[in-house]
């Protein structure tokens, strides 16, 4: 049993992760600021139980705090602890980027942008260095772009049953951010 949080306040310079992992009568606790060194702690219990029950407290903390379920960034060398994303995960993001590359194009980095690049943040952990400019994180609609067409690569690649016209289209539920380059991660 693992998860993985972010909290982004591109405004306040905040983008942090939390994760915890159990493993027997253990859980591994690790936090930091996305894409930098972790710290760790680990919690040894009585019984696997316990660790169950204090991994759901120590969630339901970090998320009354503001985190959001999410998963995380490319690890630097490319491999990935990556898991997968939901198909509307996906296409969220993709309407975040449409957003933002709009604000981006008129320099118009209003509050519905802050809005909108804290909600792609969240959605996509991305690493932004220790100081974050949330008005400088895109600099250009290219850089958008970019970002879009690798997210939109994503739902391309995925296979999609068509069958007969009285039912309906199935897609797959999540798909895989390991498909994503790691020069996306760079590439900010």
């Amino acid at each position: 049993m693992e998860t993985y949080l972010v909290f982004v306040d591109a405004v306040n310079n905040s983008n942090k992760f939390w994760s915890a992992k159990v493993e027997g009568s253990t859980i591994t606790v690790e936090w930091g600021r996305v894409g930098y060194n972790s710290q760790k702690k680990v919690h040894s219990l009585l019984s696997h139980q316990q660790a169950v029950f204090k991994f759901h407290n120590l969630v339901a903390e970090k998320k009354s705090k503001g985190y959001r379920e999410s998963q995380p960034q490319m690890d630097g060398d490319g491999s990935a602890r990556l898991r997968h994303r939901s198909i509307s995960d996906i296409r969220r993001a993709i309407q975040l980027l449409n957003a933002i590359r709009l604000a981006v194009a008129n320099s118009n980095f209003s509050d519905s942008y802050i809005l909108a690049l804290n909600e792609y943040l969240k959605i996509v952990p991305i690493p932004l260095g220790m100081q974050i400019d949330p008005y400088r994180v895109y600099r250009t609609v290219v850089d958008v772009d970019y970002q879009q067409e690798l997210l939109n690569s994503l739902l391309v690649n995925e296979p999609v049953a068509v069958q007969t016209k009285e039912l309906l289209k199935s897609e797959p539920e999540t798909v895989s951010l390991k498909a994503i380059s790691k020069s996306f991660w760079r590439h900010l």
